[in-house]
């Protein structure tokens, strides 16, 4: 089993699909690596060497921002718009869509399920 930047990686899966499973690396960012290093992507990740292995750590933590890193950078940023007050920050602080969708309707994997609104008691 292949662990790489943390994540135990699918044994069963081709290289090119297995290395996404690392959170940071997509489809594009996967083959690009894949390309650099020489290596067949329909190869499974069982069948890699170790030192192929070693070659995919040492450029994955070499040269890309991953997992722990990359969420860490991610959510400083979030805060940083927070704290100045932007109103990108201000929409993230109060779970609504950020970016310009509409909230009359819809919204609801932001907002959550909707609140029953009552009319109260008949007089």
């Amino acid at each position: 089993m292949a662990r790489i930047a943390g994540v135990n990686l699918p044994t069963q899966k081709r290289l090119e699909i297995g290395l996404t499973y690392i959170f940071g690396i997509g489809h594009s960012t996967a083959k690009k690596i894949i390309r650099e290093l020489e290596l067949d992507p329909d190869q499974k990740i069982r069948d890699l060497t170790d030192e192929e292995v070693t070659k995919l750590r040492a450029y994955i933590d070499g040269e890309l921002q991953v997992e722990g890193d990359l969420r860490r950078e991610r959510q400083q940023a979030l805060k940083r718009l927070a704290e100045i007050g932007s109103y990108r920050g201000i929409r993230h602080r109060r779970s609504l869509p950020v970016r310009g969708q509409r909230t009359k309707t819809n919204a609801r994997t932001r907002k959550g399920p909707s609140k029953a609104v009552g009319r109260g008691k008949k007089k």
